[in-house]
Order: structure tokens, then sequence, then C-alpha cells
């Protein structure tokens, strides 16, 4: 073999080689909004809606009776007092239903912490809709602060009859650190903008 093939062969490998780098780049890039996909059409996200409900100006005709149970962990590394004041209610579908929760800071510092809902059946999330929730909002807590944070919400009367235990989950986490680590960058940004 040539010098010169050698080269030929050695610059369509390289070339090759980037090809699967910049696919497989390509790929990562777009899993999330495809998996984001996969989930919406089979129904399997168990994702809720992360702003206010409005409640539905008829009054429910419903006898029906839905079960909804709440649970409350924190993240790992995360030994804070979360939980429900009710583990479950029995609600009937269209009405407005209130629910309590409690987080206590057991720090010595100020903290931020920001809790994300799911749901399950994850076909069940689109039919429990909150008007108020503590999970739209960062919950700023001070040094030792215990605080009760209400949820509001109602299941739709348009729920499948197959179902007929909703369970809420809530996970809490602290981001202060990452609320510092932003507002250091953006302070930062600024400065070398000015």
């Amino acid at each position: 073999m040539t010098e010169h093939s050698n080269g030929q062969s050695h610059a369509s490998l390289v070339k090759r080689l980037l090809g699967v780098v910049i696919g497989m780049f390509a790929f990562g890039f777009a899993l999330v909004p495809l998996y984001d996909v996969l989930c919406d059409v089979t129904g399997i996200n168990g994702k809720t809606n992360t702003t206010a409900a409005s409640l539905p100006i008829q009054e429910s005709q419903s006898t029906r009776e839905i079960r909804v149970q709440f649970l409350t962990r924190t993240s790992s590394g995360l030994s804070w007092p979360f939980l429900a004041l009710t583990r479950s209610v029995t609600v009937t579908p269209g009405k407005l239903t209130r629910v309590d929760f409690v987080v206590e800071n057991p720090k010595d510092v100020p903290v931020v912490a920001q809790a994300i809902p799911s749901v399950s059946p994850g076909l069940g999330a689109k039919y429990l809709h909150k008007l108020e929730c503590f999970c739209f909002n960062q919950q700023p807590l001070a040094p030792g602060e215990r605080k009760v944070m209400p949820m509001q919400f109602y299941v739709d009367e348009t729920l499948p009859d197959d179902i007929g235990t909703l369970t809420l989950a809530y996970t809490l986490y602290d981001i202060s650190d990452r609320l510092q680590e932003s507002t250091a960058a953006v302070v930062e940004t600024k400065r070398t903008t000015e």
C-alpha cells in the first residue's frame, strides 16, 4: 500500500468517524424531546400541570368516587420532614378539594425548596387539575421554619372508568446551591458586559 492511498484511507476513516460522532451528538440532543413525545403518545409520562388550572363553571353532577393518595419524599441526601397532613382522600369528580402539606427546614441557614409532582397511573395525570399548589413556585424557608403548604385540586369528570385511584407523589429538592450558582453567573455576566 502506498503512502498516498494510505493517507486517503485515513482521511476517509476520519470523515466516517466524525460523521458517527456528529450523529451520536444529534441523537443525544434529540433524545429528551423524543422521549417526551413517546410518553405523551403512550400516556405513561405521569407529568402534571405546572400552572394553575381553572375550576369548571358548571356544578358537578357525578356520584362517582375516586380515591386520591398522596406520597411525599425528599431527594437523596435530604432528610427534611416533608409530609401530607392527609394521606388519602375520596373525592367526587369536578368538586374542589384541599390538602395541606408540611415541610420543615432543619438547617441553620435559609434554603429554597422545589417540589416536583408526578401522578400514577400516568394516564390519570391529565385528569387531575391543580388550582393552587406549592409545586408551582419555589419555597423559601428560614432556618428552623415549618411551613404549611396548601394544594387545591379537582379530578376531571371525564376520568376513565377503569381508573379508581390516583396517586399524587411529590419529590422535594433543595435548590439553594443551584440558585446561588445561577445568581453568581448573572452577576458575572453583568460585570463583564458593563
